[in-house]
């Protein structure tokens, strides 16, 4: 979309964009969020993605309450993982004994990026998810589920050498 039009549109319609996601979520920052990401995307977008079917504040908002749903399924998806993800046998207490040690040390060091080294800054190095996350210039959560993978490839293949 040309630079003139999004900047009609964000004139012309911020304020009836960042109201009605306001009234969603009742959070003034959250709501200034969702608006600019409302506005970034139809700047991103071809002309083709507006048909004309409604008014374009209709349009405007409705890509606004996706963004906001979108938010929330991803918040409530955070909030329902837990920090650590219970196991049968604590993880921790197996680097603890020399020999399984030894043996994740080994499978560590074959095992492909980014769950070696999201492992190796989340086990030895002590750092948040968040942190994680910087590092890689991605999200919390996919520091977490980028954990979470590696430990159970770790479990899989120290149970695969047990038999």
């Amino acid at each position: 979309m040309d630079k003139e039009l999004c900047e009609k549109l964000y004139v012309s319609y911020y304020m009836q964009v960042f109201s009605y996601v306001m009234v969603l979520c009742g959070n003034r920052d959250l709501a200034e969020e969702i608006t600019q990401e409302t506005f970034f995307r139809v700047m991103k977008s071809d002309k083709a993605t507006f048909r004309g079917e409604s008014k374009v504040e209709t349009w405007l908002c409705s890509i606004a309450r996706n963004l906001y749903t979108d938010e929330l399924r991803r918040r409530n998806h955070i909030e329902q993982m837990p920090e650590e993800l219970p196991e049968q046998e604590s993880f921790e207490s197996q680097l603890e004994d020399k020999e399984n040690s030894f043996r994740i040390h080994m499978i560590l060091h074959c095992l492909e990026d980014p769950y070696r080294e999201v492992f190796e800054l989340r086990v030895f190095g002590e750092l948040s998810f968040a942190q994680i996350g910087t590092i890689f210039a991605k999200t919390e959560n996919w520091a977490r589920v980028t954990y979470h993978r590696a430990r159970l490839k770790i479990q899989e293949r120290m149970e695969k050498n047990d038999e």
